[in-house]
């Protein structure tokens, strides 16, 4: 292993609450990419050299080596960013799939979002913006608002707002924008109200995320006046039910790696840390009195 990121299910997976609660004794982390040290006299597509991240959830990334069979992992090009190929399996293809599979958009139709700083989040602006999707992009309002909001215009927002402003804007009553038939949501509770407020009629709300501990909470007339659809999206069982050798996940990680290496889509913010260091990384990740703007990857 070269790198694995600490994601937020690493840490519902340690804390008991993730959707899935696996046998102990086991190896954490989700996603991350290897190279190849060694290869059987029988494996026929990887060769010694070759970066590879596992085409199975819950693998266990955080460790030096693993012994694999060739079925179980996906190559990937090994001219990646590094950082970028990481963090590739999981928040970018959420992004792609939230973007692809729900709402059949057109270029120049809008995707409304909350948490948009999160690692999908970016991913969303950034994919987006490569499919010919405009984005509305929703913050809460932080110390460094005006940097974080510049930010993401610099990945490819359209618009970039708090909360507070998003409340107040009339983006979708004065005609400057179409009602987004798409929202894309990470945060729920009281906050969806205004996302479902801006919405078309017989549009859809992903929910990915529930960032802040709260039930979703939408008003009864958006769903008899404007028919709204409520689904939800879990990466894991997209994954479970298209296998690491599926055309669709291998047509989703050409894009992605395509799209990387042009630079249309870059890596979040993230900080290197030795697996060593986990204890540290690991409390700074569960810390819930303050913002996360950075990604921690462990470097091997």
């Amino acid at each position: 292993m070269l790198q694995a990121p600490i994601n937020p299910a690493d840490i519902n997976t340690i804390q008991g609450v993730y959707g899935v609660k696996p046998n102990l004794p086991f190896t954490l982390g989700n996603e991350g990419f290897g190279i190849i040290e060694k290869a059987g006299s029988e494996v026929k597509n990887l060769k010694v050299g070759d970066w590879v991240i596992p085409g199975t959830n819950a693998w266990g990334t955080w460790r030096s080596y693993a012994l694999e069979e060739e079925k179980n992992l996906i190559k990937i090009p090994n001219d990646l960013d590094p950082a970028m190929a990481a963090t590739l399996a999981v928040n970018p293809c959420t992004a792609f799939r939230m973007l692809q599979d729900f709402e059949t958009l057109s270029k120049g139709d809008t995707v409304l979002q909350n948490a948009a700083n999160s690692a999908v989040g970016q991913n969303v602006i950034q994919i987006a913006r490569h499919l010919g999707f405009r984005t509305v992009n929703i913050l809460r309002n932080r110390e460094g608002i005006e940097k974080l909001k510049q930010d993401l215009q610099d990945l490819g927002a359209d618009y970039v707002l708090t909360e507070e402003e998003f409340r107040a804007s009339k983006l979708f009553k004065n005609g400057e924008l179409a009602q987004p038939k798409l929202v894309l949501n990470c945060v729920s509770g009281k906050a969806v109200i205004e996302l479902v407020k801006a919405m078309a009629e017989n549009g859809t709300l992903v929910t990915y995320g529930g960032m802040s501990r709260q039930p979703l909470i939408v008003p009864t007339s958006a769903f008899i006046f404007k028919n709204i659809r409520l689904v939800g999206y879990w990466m894991t069982r997209w994954n479970w039910q298209h296998g690491s050798n599926s055309t669709e996940r291998k047509d989703m990680l050409a894009m992605l790696c395509n799209m990387a290496k042009q630079g249309s889509l870059v890596a979040p913010k993230h900080e290197f840390v030795p697996l060593d260091s986990f204890q540290e990384a690991l409390a700074r990740s569960c810390d819930t009195t303050r913002f996360h703007e950075t990604k921690f990857i462990f470097k091997f």
